[in-house]
């Protein structure tokens, strides 16, 4: 599902038990210097990463001060975040001329504690080539070195490295939890949402929406701000020629958090052409 760009009011785009995308919640909130906002997902951990401008944030009386670093947009700088227990109340403040801010989230039925993540803790990994037109690089805010402190959420951004290019292919989906005859765990269900942006804001991309293999698909133009709801189906996107991409990304398991992609046959053996692709695969644990 695509949704197009459009000012939220500072209400989620994705709220709680979402018809598509139950295991996500995803908002996105503007605030000018001085401004405050609040909130508290019940039944949801959540992540706050400033897109751009600074936060002040309390988590239930838990203080992290100074959150975000990028100027104006999200290439400038790093990405940093804040971990956020299900169910907490939760303010942030703007320190700058004006923030945006994301809010990532995933079901949950624990409670646990509230920390950071900034520069130093973040997991890069940069995989793929010019030459087989698939090469990105990914900043995991909660990625492996959260692992043993967040529930079921994965949150991630992720660039096309140079302008054009395919993102997410070989194509992959990871819409139930099933294991192969042998008993061995060949896909999880991990409900997913991007959000995307590109430079030039006037670039744009698409996005392909595979249910089956080797079946039509739908594919979905996506612009600047563009939402996108994956439920089920392989989901390669890519961006037009002369512009750079990034989505933010959240990713809500089911039964656990690392994620277990399949990936579809017919595309399967470009597995092995791809420089650093199963790298990439293990650091979404």
């Amino acid at each position: 599902m695509h949704i197009a760009p459009h000012d939220n009011a500072n209400k989620p785009i994705v709220d709680v038990d979402h018809d598509l995308v139950p295991l996500n919640y995803f908002n996105i909130v503007n605030l000018t210097r001085g401004e405050t906002f609040d909130y508290a997902v019940p039944g949801y951990e959540t992540c706050v990463v400033p897109a751009t401008g600074t936060v002040d944030l309390d988590v239930e009386g838990a203080a992290f001060a100074r959150l975000g670093n990028r100027g104006v947009d999200v290439w400038d700088g790093e990405p940093e975040g804040v971990y956020v227990p299900v169910g907490a109340k939760t303010r942030m403040t703007c320190l700058s001329d004006t923030a945006e801010v994301f809010i990532a989230g995933a079901k949950y039925d624990r409670v646990l504690e509230p920390f950071e993540v900034r520069e130093p803790e973040l997991d890069l990994v940069q995989y793929g080539s010019d030459d087989t037109k698939t090469h990105r690089k990914i900043k995991h805010i909660l990625g492996t070195g959260q692992h043993d402190k967040v529930g079921r959420l994965l949150v991630s951004e992720l660039y096309t490295v140079g302008a054009g290019g395919w993102s997410g292919f070989p194509s992959h989906k990871h819409d139930t939890d099933r294991h192969d005859e042998t008993g061995e765990l060949i896909e999880t269900r991990h409900d997913e949402t991007y959000n995307f942006r590109f430079r030039p804001d006037y670039g744009s991309g698409l996005q392909m929406l595979q249910r089956e293999d080797n079946e039509p698909g739908d594919a979905y133009h996506i612009m600047n701000r563009s939402t996108i709801l994956i439920d089920k189906g392989y989901h390669p996107c890519c961006a037009l020629p002369g512009y750079e991409m990034y989505y933010f990304t959240i990713l809500g398991g089911l039964s656990q958090r690392s994620l277990k992609q399949y990936f579809q046959p017919t595309h399967a053996e470009q597995l092995h052409t791809i420089p650093g692709i199963m790298d990439m695969v293990a650091k979404f644990k």
